[in-house]
Formats: C-alpha cells, structure tokens, sequence
C-alpha cells in the first residue's frame, strides 16, 4: 500500500506542475486552487509513504519519477522539444529510480 500512496504522490505532483503555465502566475483563481490542492495532497500521501519506505528512497522516486514525467508531458502537450542528451538523461534518472527501488528495504 505504501508504493501505492507514493505513485499517487508523484501523480498529484505532476498534475500541480502541469498546472503552473495554466495558472498565469496566479492570476486565475480555478487553476490556482487546483495546484495547491495537488501539491498538499501529495505531500499528504508522501507521509503515507514514508510510514513504510525510507525517506531516501521515497524522495528519490517521487523527484525522479515526477522529473521524467513533467518532461514526458512537457513534449507532447506543451509541444516542448527533447534533445538525444535530455532523453538520455531522463532513461538514467528512470534507471535510478529502478536501483533505489530494487535496493529498498520497506521498515
């Protein structure tokens, strides 16, 4: 259950940063809310998480995975480019993710 609430995690962090360009910096009331909604409710699952995982490998995921994803979607719904160095990087930090996680020792 503890990886569960940590995907929900990265996901609702993923949504609030999707959300900042639509916010306007702030300057529309809707938007706004719903990125802070997002951004509390991850930190809120977060600490469900870390009930189960360690920090080192909770933070590590929940960074990682929220980096590789707000790339993702940077490209295909803002239409952002990606050189062969940006994709490299973005399959290293995937790879990370993947040792820290195969490493974790849940308390």
């Amino acid at each position: 259950m503890h990886y569960f609430y940590l995907l929900v995690a990265v996901a609702l962090e993923v949504a609030g940063t999707l959300l900042l360009p639509v916010s306007q910096n702030f300057s529309r009331a809707l938007p706004t809310a719903a990125l802070i909604s997002c951004y509390g409710a991850s930190f809120y699952c977060l600490t469900h998480a870390l009930n189960a995982l360690p920090l080192a490998v909770v933070y590590a995921t929940w960074s990682g995975l929220g980096i590789f994803l707000i790339t993702l979607f940077g490209y295909l719904v803002f239409e952002q480019s990606l050189e062969w160095r940006a994709i490299l990087g973005l399959v290293l930090i995937a790879a990370g993710v993947l040792l820290v996680n195969g490493f974790a020792h849940p308390t």
